[in-house]
């Protein structure tokens, strides 16, 4: 479960109600920009566990890959950053 970054914040809220509308809305705006980055980050961290539980068989003593598991790897990112890239467009072509 998320936490908004108010809601852990140290600045009281009878403060945040006596800024100005421009400073809420910049504030607004850097929280929102701090969830979608807090967001990019969770889905990155799911999709290595997912390549990794998909294309790793083996850790061997080295910490080299197989042939395999580096296609696969590669693969598994290339869909993940084609993915992303469709979606970010679509996000962009809605405003």
């Amino acid at each position: 479960m998320s936490q908004s970054p108010l809601s852990s914040s140290t600045i009281p809220l009878e403060s945040l109600s006596k800024l100005d509308d421009a400073t809420k809305k910049d504030m607004s705006n850097f929280i929102e920009i701090e969830n979608s980055k807090q967001k990019m980050q969770m889905s990155i961290h799911q999709f290595t566990n997912t390549c990794f539980k998909q294309c790793i068989t083996h850790v061997g003593n080295d910490g080299t890959l197989s042939s395999q598991e580096d296609l696969c790897l590669r693969n598994c990112l290339n869909r993940f950053l084609d993915t992303n890239i469709q979606i970010v467009k679509g996000l962009q072509n809605m405003k």
